[in-house]
């Protein structure tokens, strides 16, 4: 079904320390190095357990069906202690793309792989098993928004150089499928990243061609090969804003059925992607666990396809009396109303009964965090500065107020973006009460917007249950790119000032989240690079906040 908000959401979207370094020039002359004519998408390895991990790679398309590959795990990087090898087979069927579930592995361990086929060796990857053990600390790079046109992976390049990573997160929109022209592609001639192939991905074929762009490129391939992935797809693997059976960017009567397209996009991002099938037969079911001994339980969520009901939309509340604001509130709260379908749901709630790790924390794409703003500026009836003007005048000289003016403030606060959490209100505090009632230290990761965020997480009694913290975008614009007139650092604070529950904004910078979980704290560093339209960049740390176990502590502080 085609579904667009009033105000565009993703194009609202696009447009709502430490020393600086200069990225290292090893990295930038990768993208200039000889191209692997075997093992042309490097290698990485994702979905690891305490005796397991998955190695991906992909090799040159042959003339065959199929050719061999012989792969090895070894517990030192020149491979004198190999651990486990096998043979596997790159098929014409998968892409030529080879996934291997590597078992037998020892936990906690740092490993090596590689693959060998064709008289070539494959670069040498570093992946990780997760520990049995007690261990002090689980450190997390978390991402979302890798819009290859838009922008250099710069955040991807930074985080490959962070040494005591246990694994990459990656939150979705892994891929963009629009066609040269689209979406924030308005640079990438200029920066040699037009968008392959040129027109929207619809088919397996199209799919197959963009994850294979996106591959090449040499940060993202640098990533993969020094962290395990833990992924999750959000709409643009697929089509933008989707839902159980449709997506704002897919037409039916042009595009052929939703089902076809979406089975080809599964299709592929398990081709392309280092995931482990929890069910072969459901390449739909994504949601799975992640136990990091007695410290993390992080439990991935598809927030996105398997139960999401159809986004509301703003215009079927504004009629010649204005917003109903009534109807929209009890339709927003309808218990009815699914996010992540009764089976996921009643799976996440098991799965936080049964384990007993000191943190509790949920990867998945949309914000949980409360994100209602006065709805004249979600109407866009009037501009944030001039609304927060407003505001000054109404708290020094409420006399001088017009009756225009006291209409717009008296104007109830709205959710900015009903594709998120505050569209399915039933849904989150479902979420929220399990974690309250079962005494957890929940952490919620999101990504999404483009811009970094740090919101407290409170149910609908106002009761202190966990936190969030947002990722910003890889490459994705921000809101700087839809309010180029406001100064990002005064409208960032405006926001914090507006949205209670909101604890840190930055709606203007590039780059990944950096977790850190010990028994004490679990602590969140947004890292920053100062630019993805130039090759040599800058990279900083924004912001570190975090947040203490137990009941009571439960909320944002500062480091």
């Amino acid at each position: 079904m085609h579904h667009r908000s009033p105000f565009d959401r993703r194009a609202f979207l696009r447009g709502l320390s430490a020393a600086a370094v200069l990225a290292p020039a090893a990295v930038r002359a990768a993208a200039h190095a000889p191209r692997d004519p075997v093992f042309t998408h490097g290698v990485a390895s994702g979905d690891p357990l305490a005796d397991r991990v998955i190695l991906w790679t992909r090799i040159a398309p042959r003339p065959a069906p199929q050719h061999p590959v012989q792969w090895e795990v070894a517990l030192d990087p020149g491979f004198r202690r190999v651990v486990r090898r096998g043979t596997a087979f790159a098929r014409a069927a998968a892409d030529w793309t080879v996934k291997v579930d590597a078992t037998g592995l020892p936990p906690g361990a740092v490993l090596h792989y590689r693959f060998h086929a064709l008289g070539r060796m494959s670069p040498t990857g570093r992946t990780k098993t997760l520990p049995t053990h007690p261990v002090h600390q689980v450190r997390l790079a978390v991402f979302s928004c890798s819009n290859h046109p838009a922008g250099f992976f710069h955040a991807y390049a930074e985080a490959a150089r962070v040494a005591d990573l246990d694994a990459a997160v990656h939150l979705g929109d892994y891929i963009y499928e629009y066609g040269r022209g689209g979406y924030a592609s308005e640079d990438a001639a200029a920066l040699g990243r037009l968008s392959d192939p040129p027109t929207e991905v619809v088919a397996l074929a199209d799919y197959r061609r963009r994850y294979a762009q996106y591959r090449s490129d040499p940060d993202l391939q640098a990533l993969h090969a020094a962290v395990p992935m833990i992924a999750v797809w959000d709409d643009h693997e697929i089509a933008n804003d989707a839902w159980r059976e449709g997506a704002e960017n897919h037409q039916p009567a042009t595009e052929g059925p939703f089902e076809a397209r979406k089975a080809a996009a599964l299709q592929a991002y398990h081709e392309w992607m280092p995931t482990r099938l929890a069910e072969p037969a459901r390449p739909e079911r994504l949601w799975r666990s992640f136990t990091f001994a007695q410290l993390v339980d992080l439990h991935m969520l598809d927030t996105r396809l398997v139960g999401r009901d159809l986004q509301l939309d703003y215009r079927d509340y504004v009629g010649p009396a204005g917003f109903d604001a009534a109807r929209f509130a009890a339709d927003v709260a309808n218990p009815a109303r699914q996010l992540l379908g009764a089976e996921q749901a009643a799976w996440l709630t098991q799965r936080m009964a049964a384990t007993r790790a000191r943190w509790t924390v949920l990867g998945q794409q949309v914000l949980m965090g409360r994100m209602n703003v006065p709805a004249p500026l979600v109407f866009f009836q009037i501009g944030f500065s001039d609304y927060a003007a407003l505001l000054f005048k109404a708290q020094t000289a409420p006399q001088t107020l017009t009756p225009q003016e006291r209409a717009i403030l008296a104007q109830p606060a709205i959710p900015y973006n009903l594709d998120a959490w505050d569209g399915y209100a039933a849904a989150r505090e479902a979420v929220l009460g399990a974690a309250r009632t079962l005494d957890k230290n929940l952490v919620v990761l999101a990504g999404d917007t483009h811009n970094a965020w740090a919101n407290d997480l409170q149910d609908a009694a106002g009761r202190q249950v966990g936190v969030e913290f947002a990722a910003p975008s890889v490459s994705s614009p921000g809101l700087e790119a839809f309010f180029p007139n406001e100064n990002p650092a005064a409208f960032a604070a405006g926001l914090e000032q507006l949205i209670g529950p909101l604890r840190y904004a930055n709606t203007k910078d590039r780059g990944f989240l950096l977790v850190t979980a010990t028994p004490d704290e679990c602590r969140a560093e947004w890292r920053f690079v100062s630019t993805v339209k130039q090759a040599a960049y800058a990279a900083f740390t924004g912001r570190t906040l975090r947040v203490l176990p137990g009941a009571g502590q439960r909320r944002i502080v500062e480091a």
